[in-house]
């Protein structure tokens, strides 16, 4: 038995190694065959089942990658390929409007590249829908601006309007990881089908350049005839003024010889009279300066009297407005002031009045010592009136100040009454009538005036 196995091992592992070799070797040219290396200027973006990577020149994850298929469990991949070189969008025969809506056509030419690869991938699937798209926003955006204008503007400046395009187009360009290369460019422009507006505008501009055309040659015509006219007339003119000349040099050569000879003459008859001229009008000078020297010097005179005279005035008013200020200043100082001081115990009671008025308490203080003031005024009086009295106040019961604050009830009007009345009521009775007879007789004994006699009660 262990001859057996040993025969079976000795065969069997050379069997299982060429089996492996054969899978390696499968292995590899199956990685051979799925091995992808990018072309340098295109991108791969490569979805596996747990991220996205772009692949390519200057990417980070280089530019070979194993293309598995997308079946192939955790291996598998699916992938898209986008140019990331310059591509072009050309719009042909595009039909278009003016703000006007005339119709025309035009051909406009666009480059673009993708920047951001992995941002292109996730908005497109491949690159001609990448391209698709961008034609309808080029569209939209040339469409846009042209509404805005008039067929003339677009015709006259084609690169302003391209510069626009591409301004219009980038913002939104950027969604998709695009932008341009340069500018857009206006090929072309010409009449839709059935349309003459163009040819129309290209036909007034050729009439306008031959009408300046013909005009400029006309007017250069015309000047070369009058110029060859002004110079024959300018020639015969010459010729007459030249005949002119020698005839009237000839005259005026006899007429000066004879002028010269009656003007020796005039010379000196006319030298005379300007030399007695001379010699008047020198006295006539002198007397004229003096008369304006005299005339000058009075009416400075005048001129400094009137001066000095306006300053004196000045300065009396002046000087008066200023101590009638100073008197007035004066007056309004001392008037505040008396009636500051005359104010100044007024505001003080005015203001301690207005203090008293808000407090209860001291208003009460106030009044309390008022009343004992009063109290003790009447307490001194009536005790002046009591030793003058010669009266003595027995209290039995209470105090003292009680028993005088009873006896000095006789001295108020009740009190008399009260006295007057126990007088009546004393004489009304033998008793009493007694008793006063002898209070009576002892006043008139000791030299005071007797009282009247009590009137009886009426019966």
């Amino acid at each position: 038995m262990d001859k057996v196995l040993s025969v079976f091992s000795a065969v069997s592992w050379p069997v299982a190694a060429g089996v492996t070799g054969v899978l390696l070797l499968l292995f590899i040219l199956v990685a051979i065959a799925f091995r992808t290396v990018v072309d340098p200027n295109k991108v791969h973006i490569v979805q596996s089942w747990s991220s996205t990577t772009s692949y390519g020149k200057g990417q980070a994850g280089g530019n070979v990658y194993y293309k598995w298929p997308s079946w192939v469990p955790l291996f598998g991949v699916s992938s898209m390929v986008l140019q990331v070189n310059n591509f072009d969008l050309n719009l042909h025969a595009y039909k278009a409007y003016d703000k006007e809506r005339v119709p025309f056509e035009l051909d406009i030419t666009s480059f673009f590249r993708i920047e951001d690869t992995n941002l292109a991938a996730q908005r497109v699937s491949s690159f001609d829908e990448l391209k698709a798209q961008l034609m309808a926003i080029v569209q939209g955006a040339v469409r846009k601006i042209l509404a805005s204008h008039d067929i003339n503007g677009i015709m006259v400046d084609r690169a302003t309007f391209g510069q626009q395009f591409t301004s219009e187009v980038e913002a939104e360009l950027k969604n998709w990881g695009v932008v341009p290369v340069k500018n857009m460019e206006l090929m072309d422009i010409r009449d839709a089908d059935g349309s003459k507006v163009i040819a129309n505008i290209m036909a007034m501009k050729a009439s306008h350049i031959e009408m300046e055309s013909r005009t400029a040659v006309a007017a250069n015509m015309q000047r070369a005839e009058t110029a060859e006219i002004d110079a024959r007339q300018a020639v015969h003119i010459r010729e007459q003024d030249a005949a002119q000349a020698v005839g009237e040099r000839t005259a005026e050569k006899e007429k000066m010889v004879g002028i010269a000879d009656q003007k020796s003459r005039q010379e000196v008859k006319a030298q005379e009279a300007i030399t007695r001229q001379k010699e008047m009008d020198v006295l006539k000078v002198g007397q004229v300066r003096q008369a304006e020297i005299t005339r000058e010097a009075a009416v400075v005179a005048a001129e400094q009297s009137r001066q000095t005279t306006i300053l004196e005035a000045e300065g009396q008013l002046e000087a008066t407005k200023r101590r009638a200020e100073g008197a007035r200043v004066e007056g309004e100082a001392k008037g505040a002031a008396e009636q500051a001081i005359l104010m100044a115990p007024v505001n003080a009671q005015i203001e301690l009045a207005e203090k008293i008025a808000t407090l209860a308490g001291y208003q009460g203080y106030l009044v309390a010592i008022e009343a004992i003031k009063a109290q003790m005024a009447v307490g001194v009086e009536q005790a002046k009136a009591l030793a003058d009295a010669d009266v003595k106040v027995i209290a039995n019961a209470g105090n003292a100040v009680a028993g005088a604050t009873s006896a000095m009830q006789l001295f108020t009007p009740q009190g008399g009454l009260s006295v007057g009345g126990m007088i009546e009521a004393l004489g009304a009775t033998p008793d009493g009538r007694k008793l006063l007879d002898a209070v009576t007789t002892r006043l008139a004994a000791s030299g005071a005036s007797p009282a009247p006699p009590a009137t009886p009660p009426a019966a």
